[in-house]
């Protein structure tokens, strides 16, 4: 065999083993990452209804096991998904968000509806310098 085509299948083999070696690292399909390690599904952006600061961004999640005693945990949590999963997906959209709204709920609820026996926690966050910053909701 050649030197040529023995370099490029030796490459081509490191490629699908580190891409191998990669799909068992990843995280189950939907679920996003927190500090409490539950388990957090993504379930859609509003951008289309207005924040207490103008354009909004309302990044809406699921975590079946939260409770009403879990306030800390979930302010925690929402923090890592205004900085590790809301910030990188605002830039670009129009017009830009003045402010990121994050909420997680024990069920999906559709937006805007009412659910008092649905535990749900909400917090506000501005950006600057790409970080969140917690506002007053």
């Amino acid at each position: 065999m050649p030197p040529t085509r023995r370099i490029a299948a030796a490459l081509l083999m490191t490629l699908l083993t580190a891409a191998g070696g990669c799909e068992d690292k990843a995280p189950a399909a939907g679920l996003v990452a927190v500090p409490s390690g539950r388990e957090v599904r993504f379930v859609d952006v509003v951008t289309n209804a207005q924040g207490a600061r103008g354009a909004a961004a309302r990044f809406r999640f699921v975590a079946p096991d939260i409770t009403k005693d879990g306030s800390d945990a979930a302010a925690d949590d929402m923090l890592a998904l205004c900085n590790s999963y809301a910030v990188p997906r605002i830039s670009g959209m129009v017009p830009q968000p003045q402010q990121i709204i994050i909420s997680v709920s024990a069920t999906e609820v559709p937006f805007g509806e009412a659910a008092p026996d649905v535990v749900q926690f909400f917090e506000a966050y501005s950006v600057k310098d790409g970080a969140c910053i917690w506002d007053v909701f």
